[in-house]
């Protein structure tokens, strides 16, 4: 079960996004369950600045109707509250989704304290990730943008922001490679098969065919170590154990930020 590490204390109210949200997620929404006031509060406002849709509840009964009701992208649930807590409202929504035949939505326990409502206690009840008060909006974005559905590949200009300063330039392809006419050779072939491989590994995604999503990941990491570090080839590494392990559709939005961050990758690569 993933989450960002750690936290800091408070969600300052002068801090704004560290980019711009993807422009899909003005179409999503996000379930907030938490009796809390204040937290209900500043959830609302962090997710109001990330541009994202959402509802605020106070208890499971009342988190369980509205998912129930309407259809929701992500919920954000406390662990612990009256009438009804986040570990029986987790367990209602999962039967809810087997018996319906449903996509399985994520579910991110919100804690204050991770002895009492450990990551092993969070998984069994079917949460997928956890968020630990006191909440920042770096926090929640991490996990946001881990679960989230994807938008197909539409918003790859923060990851290449983030990540373009790690990426291999003309220069150093020429320095590492000798010349041009064979940093070109190399990076048309490689570009051929990466793309090819992408295409076979959304197909597989959609199609939840494991064996195969694993396969072209395997394949994904030799061509992205093949010109220097990304950082997208450990997460390739990561995935392929968990998709292996879990199946794809426990982990499908992080296929689809990874598949968003190979095609920012793949573009940047096709203009040196």
């Amino acid at each position: 079960m993933g989450s960002p590490g750690g936290s800091t204390a408070g969600a300052s109210r002068t801090v704004k996004p560290p980019f711009s949200p993807p422009p899909h997620w003005q179409y999503l929404n996000v379930l907030v369950v938490e009796d809390h006031s204040a937290y209900r509060l500043l959830l609302g406002w962090l997710l109001q600045k990330l541009g994202l849709g959402h509802a605020l509840v106070t208890d499971g009964f009342m988190g369980l109707d509205a998912f129930t009701s309407r259809p929701f992208d992500l919920v954000i649930s406390d662990c612990r509250m009256p009438f009804m807590d986040g570990y029986s409202m987790t367990r209602a929504i999962r039967q809810h989704e087997r018996e319906q035949g449903l996509k399985r939505v994520p579910i991110i326990a919100l804690t204050a304290n991770l002895q009492n409502d450990s990551p092993q206690r969070c998984r069994k009840a079917g949460m997928d990730a956890w968020l630990l008060k006191p909440l920042t909006l770096e926090q929640l974005h991490a996990v946001l943008v881990r679960w989230l559905p994807g938008g197909e590949g539409r918003y790859v200009e923060p990851y290449a922001a983030a990540a373009g300063a790690s990426w291999p330039t003309r220069a150093t392809l020429v320095t590492t490679f000798g010349s041009d006419m064979v940093v070109d050779q190399l990076l048309e072939t490689l570009l051929m098969e990466a793309w090819e491989d992408q295409r076979v590994l959304r197909h597989a995604r959609v199609t939840l065919n494991a064996p195969l999503t694993a396969e072209r990941l395997h394949r994904l990491v030799g061509s992205l170590v093949f010109l220097g570090g990304t950082g997208l080839e450990s997460s390739a590494v990561s995935l392929i154990e968990q998709v292996q392990a879990e199946g794809v559709a426990t982990h499908k939005a992080q296929l689809e930020v990874f598949e968003a961050r190979l095609c920012a990758y793949l573009e940047y690569l096709s203009e040196l």
